[in-house]
This record gives structure tokens, sequence and C-alpha cells, in this order.
């Protein structure tokens, strides 16, 4: 916990700070930070109290991301339903910028006695925080890979954000904040997967029930949503989905070398913003690939991940097969 006023981006301060993590492997391996979406949390892999890793098919022993020649970081963000400092109903939290999450960030490495990260791998949101935290401290990351994140938000994507923002705000309003967010993240899961995966999944015949028709995509909506309604708050969700939209680097100041992935049927994060954010790096690589899962691809596409990840631990690898011999 850091006390004291801590001053952020955009205005406002919090009062005291406490950001929770998770550092898991040998203290002889260099340190990755992997950070996700708004819901993701400091158990990036394994299983902790019930609770399972929300990247558990992609980091871990002898996974795309190998835990065996790397150590793994996890945080719980800032303003999130984690350990971390958030908000306290009915008390007022400050707008929060991908710059207060990296600055939190430098500060936890400092405490913890990591002067420099083998990488940041940053998806979704977390990319964006990978992207601030280069950009303000490149000497403390030697490479980033960002996975479906932008410089900046898509303004089609901050609309539909911005309807979800208000279906929460109309949900607390009137009494019923479960029912607001049920409402915004059934809405959210219409985003971040595919027109395509939609249309193979559920070309189903509604079925009647009370008099009305209930349709299987909508069934499957309203069921995520009521799923997430149980595990995050509300004014969490209004927190770092506002941190997404108000989310600006300049690309042109992130020396650190980095690997940009696209996923081509992504809503969120076009395809053309990838390939401009690639072309304003001073040193970056753009991947592409295809997927069903849109925006979600990060979390289910091991394999075309596989060849990006693994270059974080071939070095690692090498140094212990060296001290082996």
């Amino acid at each position: 916990m850091q006390p004291g006023n801590t001053a952020l981006h955009h205005g406002g301060q919090l009062l005291e700070r406490s950001l929770a993590w998770r550092l898991v492997g040998d203290p002889a391996l260099p340190v990755v930070l992997v950070l996700g979406g708004i819901s993701a949390s400091r158990l990036v892999f394994g299983q902790d109290e019930g609770q399972r890793g929300w990247w558990n098919g992609i980091v871990g022993p002898g996974r795309a991301l190998n835990s065996d020649h790397v150590r793994i970081l996890g945080i719980d963000y800032l303003g999130g339903s984690g350990l971390s400092t958030r908000p306290q109903p009915p008390a007022a939290f400050p707008s929060l910028s991908s710059f207060d999450q990296a600055e939190a960030i430098v500060d936890l490495l400092d405490h913890l006695g990591i002067p420099r990260l083998r990488a940041i791998v940053g998806a979704s949101y977390g990319g964006m925080v990978g992207l601030a935290l280069a950009q303000r401290h490149p000497q403390r990351v030697e490479r980033l890979v960002v996975i479906s994140a932008g410089d900046r938000a898509h303004p089609m994507a901050t609309a539909w954000r911005s309807v979800q923002r208000a279906m929460l705000r109309f949900g607390s309003a009137v009494g019923e904040p479960a029912q607001g967010i049920e409402l915004a993240r059934a809405l959210a899961m219409t985003t971040y997967r595919s027109p395509e995966e939609f249309a193979a999944r559920f070309r189903a015949e509604a079925r009647f029930e009370d008099g009305r028709a209930v349709f299987p995509v909508e069934e499957y909506l309203f069921s995520r949503g009521r799923d997430y309604a149980t595990r995050y708050q509300p004014e969490s969700f209004l927190c770092l989905s506002e941190s997404i939209d108000l989310h600006q680097v300049d690309a042109t100041r992130i020396p650190v070398h980095t690997d940009i992935v696209a996923v081509r049927e992504d809503q969120l994060v076009p395809l053309a913003d990838l390939r401009a954010l690639a072309a304003r790096l001073p040193s970056a690589q753009l991947h592409e690939f295809s997927s069903l899962y849109g925006h979600d691809a990060f979390l289910k596409e091991a394999e075309r991940l596989k060849p990006v990840l693994s270059q974080l631990t071939a070095h690692s690898q090498r140094i212990e097969e060296h001290d082996s011999d």
C-alpha cells in the first residue's frame, strides 16, 4: 500500500493505493508481467482457493508462455473487482488512466526488487496498460507483446461501451444494479466474438415461453450476463470500461520492441488500427491471424499465439541449458 495522496492522470487523487499481486516461479528466472482484460486478475494460471487462472490455456508449464522458463507476475487492476484499491460505494471513485495502472505497476516492481521485466504481455486492456508503461518507463521492460489493443480506442468500440455504461447507471438508478451489469455484459458479449461464430452456433429455432419467443443466442448472452454479475461489481465495470475509452498513448515515444498481435475478425480493435499502430512504433512487428473468436481470440487461440509468446522464453531456456552443461 502506498499511503498519502496519489495524483492521477485525469485529475483527482487516491487517498491510498494498494495493488494486489501474484509472482510465481524460480527467483533466478526473468519476470514476465501478464495483463488481461478488465476482468482479469492476479491469478494468471493455476488454481487458488477454488478459482482457476484466467489464462490457463495459454500460460503455465509447457504452455505457449512457458512458466518453467520465466516467472509470471499478475496483478489485480486498480479500480477492478479484485483486492487492489477499488470503488467503495457510496463514495465517488476518480477516473483512472492506463498511465495510472502503469505507475502503480512500476512502484510494485520497485517493491519487489525487479529492475527490469523480461517482457510485458498485455491483451485487451492489458495491452493498453503495457503501452502506457513502455512510454513512461521504457527502461523497465525489455520487450512488449500487445494483443488486440491499440494506442487509443476506436470510436465505434467507445459507442458500444458507452451504451453498456448507460445500462449500468440506469440499473443502479432504479435500484437494480445487478440487472444493469447483466444487460451490459450481455451486450459486451456481442462485441467480443465474431458474427461468423454466432452464425455457426445459434441458428436453431426459437422456443416459446410465457407467450414470447426465446432465441438461443438470447439465452447464451443473458446467461453470460448473470454469471458475470455474480463476480464483478458494477462500479468496477464502469471505472475500467471508462479507462479503456480514455486511453491514449503516443506510439512514437515507445522505443521498446513491440510485437503487435491482431485478429482480423476483432470488432473492438480493427485490423487497420493495429496496422497503423505498428507503423508508428519505432520498433515493431505485426502478427495477424483469423479467428472466429474475434476479440476473445487471446483467450482461446493458444497455437496461434505460441510463435510470439515462445520467443519470450527461448532466451531463458538457452541460459538454463548452458548452466546445466
